[in-house]
């Protein structure tokens, strides 16, 4: 640049300084240099009235609260485990995946003592995968006895899965606004409430406080086929208590706060800055293969019978 305006007239990158150099390097490649500002980050629409928020179509009401749900009473871990095992007479001779004990030795378990004996080794049904039945009432009793198990391995998900979502309220409407990538349809904002509160016994600090930062928080869907779909399972989700949980925040470390739990939303309405916005063309399949490692799609969002 000094040899472009000559020595001594090198003027700082601000104001008239900036329109010197850009003259100068106009006249030098014979092309017109274009200054773009940078970015907007765009988390809002615009304002709208009362009278332009509309209900979803195909979606009944405009919100839906939960609050804290027991585990089914009455039965023991081995009553749910019996519907989901089958018995095994002769182990393979290979790792418990749970204990890394052999399958033909007794459970490594040394933690409570289950009401099974250590050697008993069970498959479960849909997945195949086998395990010290020890090892699994001992892996069912450190979760959220809700009446479903996970396979560890495979991911299978047996029963109807539920989380720790502190209680709050889920609103959802149509708002008269596109979201880029989406210019044909209107938008679904989705705003969540979650107060601060005390921990549960089903939380990692029961009786102990926890945060509730950021909220209301708002999210966005086109209102399209796929993300009035999206909708209807994000709704069973919060239902089964699966959208937020209790934890440490990836952001700020902080402890004891409520956090997202692996349903990935986009908070971010006209930009897409922090990776949280749109345009995204692969979202709406990505939050639902999300939702169906949670056990949650259209074959399953009706809630199971026992």
């Amino acid at each position: 640049v000094e040899s472009l305006l000559g020595a001594g007239t090198v003027e700082s990158v601000t104001g008239q300084g900036l329109w010197r150099i850009t003259g100068i390097l106009m006249s030098a490649a014979g092309l017109p240099v274009c200054l773009t500002r940078p970015p907007k980050l765009v988390l809002h629409p615009p304002p709208v009235s009362k009278s332009e928020i509309k209900s979803i179509p195909g979606v009944s009401n405009t919100s839906r609260k939960t609050t804290k749900k027991q585990a089914k009473k009455g039965k023991t871990p081995e009553e749910v485990l019996k519907k989901y095992l089958q018995k095994v007479r002769h182990p393979p001779d290979e790792d418990c995946t749970i204990c890394m004990e052999r399958l033909t030795a007794p459970s490594g378990y040394k933690g409570p003592q289950p009401t099974v004996k250590p050697d008993l080794v069970g498959k479960l049904s849909r997945c195949g995968h086998v395990y010290h039945v020890y090892c699994l009432v001992a892996m069912y009793n450190n979760g959220n006895k809700d009446g479903s198990l996970q396979c560890p391995t495979c991911k299978t998900i047996y029963g109807v899965k539920t989380g720790t979502q502190p209680p709050g309220k889920m609103e959802y409407h149509v708002i008269p606004h596109s979201l880029p990538g989406h210019p044909d349809c209107r938008t679904i904002r989705i705003i969540y409430s979650i107060p601060p509160g005390i921990q549960g016994p089903e939380h990692p600090n029961p009786g102990k406080s926890f945060s509730a930062r950021g909220f209301p928080r708002h999210c966005y869907l086109p209102d399209s086929e796929k993300g009035r779909k999206v909708l209807k399972l994000l709704l069973v989700a919060w239902d089964r208590r699966l959208i937020f949980a209790i934890g440490t925040s990836s952001t700020t470390g902080e402890s004891d706060t409520v956090i997202w739990n692996e349903v990935h939303h986009k908070t971010e309405f006209g930009s897409n800055l922090t990776g949280h916005g749109y345009p995204d063309a692969n979202y709406l399949d990505n939050v639902l293969a999300e939702l169906a490692a949670q056990g949650i799609s259209e074959d399953s969002a009706a809630p199971e019978k026992d």
